[in-house]
């Protein structure tokens, strides 16, 4: 494990303070879990950018085509 310090505002030390409280974990696992999260979402943004570069909008398009166009059966609808 690496340790890590940084400077929080203390308004947001506060929320954290008070969320791992409520969730019974400590500040440094609620830390970890957080950064993991984020970390998370910016590399799969990175890895669905780099996928987007080589695809190709009309074959997107010819796929679609495809689909027949129907309603969606009654337990497969939004809201």
């Amino acid at each position: 494990m690496t340790n890590l310090s940084v400077q929080l505002p203390e308004s947001l030390y506060k929320q954290i303070e008070a969320l791992a409280a409520k969730e019974n974990i400590s500040i440094e696992q609620l830390v970890a879990i957080a950064l993991s999260a984020q970390v998370s979402a910016w590399l799969t943004k990175d890895y669905l950018e780099e996928k987007a570069k080589h695809g190709s909008w009309k074959k997107f398009q010819q796929v679609l085509t495809k689909v027949p166009d129907v309603e969606p059966e009654e337990y497969d609808k939004l809201g």
